[in-house]
């Protein structure tokens, strides 16, 4: 009895806990759970985009655009000129999806001030302060136009003490206006168009969007919150798009925002406020957003600026329609993210929400489709608590399954139908996380006892091979098998002389800190480690589990491993310098190579282990030795070589290593594929045999030629001291020349 009601403490503890997250905590406080979300609302959006109109249209200062009329920002009388164009070809609004906010430095009385004095400039000066002024020009025309709108941008820095014009303004509710001043997003820097070009607007709104937590625009502010640096009351801004549709409306009404009247359960599902221009209806959160409801990009809709200043574009294509000036030119920075397309034009946002307007079609997501997810959590969770005891484990892991199906399915239809974002994939989660938790609660026990088992055996095997003998139990027996392995062994260079100055805990610790980054690097390779001896590590692969080229993954451990000592031998400096002892980097030796070995569990009835014998094994531990003769990190045998010739790979020698007859060719690694397709390594590689050859052909002061080459050719030093290891004994042949049958096999004297 006690037993059950600890466990149903536990379940009921996690459901409240998964509720919590689900009605308490924002995005940003779990940031991966709002990225599924956005997952799942960007596919349904990519599955029913909105369909798109021809109500909006983009005149877009394009890349033809600034080939045409030179780099931007043009002259404003010329930007004048299309807005009188665009007017006398009855467009219903134009909206800058820009802001202009310096003078013309174009503008002819502004070149005359910027002339040096003299009297060579003086008549061109006094000709130039005579001329219009571009940005008066441009004040015209907007004011010709009559259905202009500007627009602003809030910024880090904006104009200090500037406020930006407001045109016919909002009329708020109360209610409204209380929602907004304490949710929606603030402003304390604006950056304003010049004041003669808002006082000749029809209109005036924000054009700022942000981003979500992934980079991706799905929500605009329709209306922000501006607080003045003065201390003085904050003032409520519309947006562009508003503006636009107001001015494209008539321009004589006021958008009005008041809270969405409720008059059928229906309307609960929609956001906290609406917004009337006229006889539109704009649904708004409470902190003054919109989601944007995207239909993919449409390129009939775009007109290079170019043309509309030429005159090349049929009226009918302007007539009645909203027109947004904006710019997909990527030298312009105003580039954004959709739902739907990864780079897409800043002001497609603002058209997109234009047309939702216009169509009477949105998507949102209020504070009611919470509660909703909420209560399918708690639901299905009490359910899954009440009905696994009872229930068979597959009986109700269907049941899940169709629950889960359901709530996407629910939330489909909220999108295809009054446009509600309902998520779908927490309260899934939330679900299956209790039905895993309340299944596996009655095999606690048992289970515990097995992983500590498990946990205890795992530390003298391999992670792969302890992941065969679970599926596999028979294996666990003395016995073997003869396969192609590729062995690896690795020793610390000089590690006598680091461990004398270090105490026993500092030693360990030590041997820790090098081996466990090394030991990451084989099992990310796939690689399974045989054992630790002291300071030296043993490893292969392709057993007990088969690994598809062996041999690359060997040499991309040991790539791996070489590069993961410079930071390690940091993290030991720090540690050293902090406790005062002097000291010494750490440098390894690694030995590889391939062959045939047998494989299998080794040892006694009583105690054995997952290991590996053969002559490959010997070789690879002599090749490791071999290291410090010849000054390279790493040696690799012939047969691994040859499996994995697309690696950059240098042959170093032929030897004969302590305990064999028969000489091995030997190799060092010293990138992967994309180094052996240089260009440079391959001059490197003609040199090297090019030394390699002379040599053993007994020709020394040719190798000594080639070898000068070499070393020009070895722009990182890799390879130096091998290189003083040949030049020494080439130096010591010419004073005691070979015989003439010598083979130029190196034999050596060490382990």
């Amino acid at each position: 009895m006690i037993r059950l009601l600890t466990r149903r403490s536990v379940q009921m503890a996690l459901l409240m806990a998964l509720l919590l997250m689900a009605t308490w905590f924002s995005g940003t406080e779990r940031p991966w759970l709002q990225r599924l979300q956005y997952v799942t609302f960007d596919t349904f959006n990519k599955i029913k985009p909105r369909e798109a109109t021809e109500s909006v249209v983009i005149v877009d200062i394009d890349e033809e655009s600034l080939a045409t009329l030179g780099q931007w920002p043009w002259p404003r009388n010329i930007i004048g000129k299309m807005v009188e164009k665009l007017s006398d070809m009855g467009a219903a609004s134009i909206a800058f999806d820009m802001v202009f906010a310096e003078h013309d430095r174009t503008s002819p009385p502004l070149i005359a001030k910027n002339l040096p004095e003299g009297s060579t400039t003086e008549m061109a000066r006094s000709a130039l302060a005579g001329l219009p002024d571009n940005d008066d020009l441009f004040a015209l025309s907007i004011e010709k136009a009559s259905r202009v709108v500007t627009g602003f941008v809030w910024s880090d820095e904006g104009n200090i003490g500037k406020v930006p014009v407001t045109k016919r303004g909002m009329v708020l509710s109360k209610q409204a206006k209380a929602m907004l001043m304490d949710h929606a997003k603030p402003a304390q820097h604006i950056v304003t168009n010049l004041p003669p070009l808002e006082a000749a607007a029809a209109g005036n709104g924000s054009f700022s969007v942000s981003t979500d937590i992934d980079g991706i625009v799905r929500r605009v502010p329709l209306v922000i919150r501006f607080l003045p640096h003065d201390g003085s009351d904050a003032y409520l801004y519309p947006s562009l798009s508003l503006e636009a549709l107001r001015v494209a409306l008539g321009g004589k009404d006021s958008i009005q925002i008041m809270p969405t009247p409720s008059k059928s359960t229906l309307d609960l599902l929609k956001p906290a406020l609406l917004a009337k221009i006229g006889p539109l209806r704009i649904p708004i959160n409470e902190d003054g957003q919109i989601w944007v409801y995207y239909t993919p990009v449409k390129k009939e809709r775009y007109i290079p600026a170019w043309r509309v200043i030429a005159g090349q574009i049929d009226p009918e294509k302007i007539k009645g329609r909203v027109v947004m000036i904006g710019t997909s030119a990527e030298g312009l920075k105003d580039i954004r993210s959709s739902p739907l397309n990864l780079f897409v034009p800043g002001v497609e946002m603002h058209v997109n929400i234009i047309e939702q307007a216009l169509q009477n079609k949105f998507i949102s997501r209020p504070a009611l489709a919470t509660g909703i997810e909420a209560v399918f959590i708690f639901a299905t969770g009490l359910a899954v608590i009440i009905l696994a005891p009872f229930v068979n484990l597959f009986v109700l892991f269907g049941a899940v399954g169709v629950l889960i199906f359901g709530a996407f399915a629910l939330s489909w239809k909220a999108y295809i139908g009054p446009g509600v974002l309902i998520d779908p994939v927490y309260p899934s989660l939330a679900v299956m996380v209790m039905f895993v938790l309340s299944s596996l609660l009655s095999y606690l026990k048992s289970e515990y006892e097995r992983r500590e088992i498990r946990s205890a055996f795992g530390l003298y095997i391999s992670p792969d091979f302890m992941k065969e003998l679970t599926k596999s139990p028979e294996k666990l027996k003395l016995g073997g098998e003869i396969k192609p392995l590729t062995i690896m062994f690795t020793d610390i260079r000089n590690f006598t002389t680091i461990a004398e100055g270090m105490t026993p805990q500092v030693l360990i610790n030590t041997m820790n800190d090098f081996l466990t980054p090394m030991s990451d690097e084989v099992m990310k390779a796939r690689g399974t480690i045989d054992k630790y001896m002291g300071d030296a590590m043993m490893a292969f692969w392709n057993a007990p589990l088969d690994v598809e080229d062996h041999e690359k993954h060997a040499l991309r451990a040991a790539l791996a491993m070489r590069a993961v000592l410079a930071p390690v031998n940091a993290e030991l400096k720090i540690k050293a310098e902090k406790e005062g002892r002097n000291f010494l980097p750490l440098n390894c030796g690694i030995g590889i190579n391939t062959g045939p070995v047998a494989v299998g569990n080794m040892g006694s009835r009583q105690r054995f282990a997952y290991s590996v014998l053969g002559d490959a094994v010997n070789l690879a531990s002599r090749l490791e030795g071999q290291t410090k003769t010849y000054g390279v990190n790493i040696l690799v045998g012939e047969n691994t070589a040859k499996n994995a010739d697309d690696f950059a790979l240098l042959e170093i020698d032929l030897i004969k290593v302590k305990g064999k007859n028969e000489p091995v060719r030997i190799y060092t690694v010293l990138g992967d594929e994309s180094l052996a397709k240089d260009d440079s390594f391959a001059a490197w590689v003609f040199a090297h045999n090019a030394f390699l050859a002379a040599y053993r052909a007994r020709d020394f002061d040719t190798a000594l030629h080639h070898l000068k080459a070499c070393r020009a050719l070895d722009m990182q030093d890799a390879l130096g001291d091998y290189y003083m290891v040949f030049e020494m004994r080439i130096i010591g042949f010419k004073d005691n020349m070979p015989p003439s049958d010598w083979d130029g096999v190196y034999t050596a004297i060490s382990k």
